[in-house]
């Protein structure tokens, strides 16, 4: 339970897709919408217990656009934790955040932090050089493992890839493969301390319930996706605005806002 009444709020960046000076994404400034949610966050009269950025941090997993993602995120006052995506490589992930000891030294990056009560966990699908994700067995068993080790605590797990298929054809072939969706579904069937599984990777915002639980995915600080459910290229909707998530917790029940900017 959150402690003395307290709530505990978490927001989540997902899709930064940050590029070196100069170039865009899908012909999109995605430094500027970055901008306008770290703007936004910075303003709220509730100031989040934590920043998790879930994924696909950069955009091509160079050093460069790591340096201007740290200078960017300087700009965040409150604690920042982050996660790799299928955009992100690990080693100059690690070099540039070098202070950031819970990315480790080496291999996949997961890891787990308590806020007032609350278990976020973060787990790494990416395969490096691939687009689709996994995840391993080694990881399935450490999360399984912790989630034994307090099988009261509730807890909030977030992935890049969504463990479910969306509907967006484009996004679901490049989804996490099926055995692992298969592992991880068993773990979350037996710990219903899970209240949910925050994603991003879709540049749209939405949500299911899966084994007990909740998938949820984070829309895009950079742009979101047009929607197209069923057979369709990939492409940015301009009319739509840069956007990220608030994970409101009281102790018992866990509500998510959805902030355009």
């Amino acid at each position: 339970m959150a402690s003395a009444g307290k709530p505990v709020i978490i927001a989540q960046f997902s899709d930064l897709h940050v590029v070196a000076a100069g170039r865009n994404h899908y012909g999109v400034d995605t430094v500027a919408g970055l901008e306008r949610c770290i703007a936004h966050l910075g303003a709220l009269d509730a100031v989040p217990d934590l920043l998790i950025a879930s994924g696909d941090l950069v955009d091509t997993g160079s050093p460069a656009e790591y340096v201007r993602l740290r200078e960017l995120l300087s700009r965040v006052r409150v604690p920042l934790c982050l996660m790799p995506g299928n955009h992100d490589l690990r080693a100059p992930l690690r070099l540039v955040f070098h202070d950031h000891h819970y990315l480790g030294s080496d291999g996949r990056i997961h890891y787990h932090r308590d806020v007032g009560g609350l278990r976020v966990i973060a787990l790494d699908s990416v395969i490096e050089g691939r687009n689709g994700g996994d995840l391993d067995d080694a990881q399935l068993q450490w999360l399984d493992d912790l989630l034994c080790s307090q099988p009261v605590q509730p807890a909030l797990m977030f992935m890049h890839h969504p463990p479910v298929v969306t509907g967006f054809s484009r996004m679901d072939s490049i989804a996490v493969t099926p055995e692992s969706v298969a592992g991880l579904g068993r773990i979350i069937a037996r710990h219903p301390q899970v209240r949910a599984v925050l994603c991003g990777h879709v540049h749209r915002c939405a949500q299911t319930a899966w084994h007990g639980t909740l998938v949820s995915v984070c829309p895009s600080t950079a742009f979101q996706a047009r929607l197209r459910l069923g057979a369709g290229r990939f492409e940015a909707s301009p009319d739509e605005p840069p956007a990220y998530q608030l994970h409101y917790w009281d102790g018992a029940t866990l509500v998510t806002h959805t902030v355009t900017v």
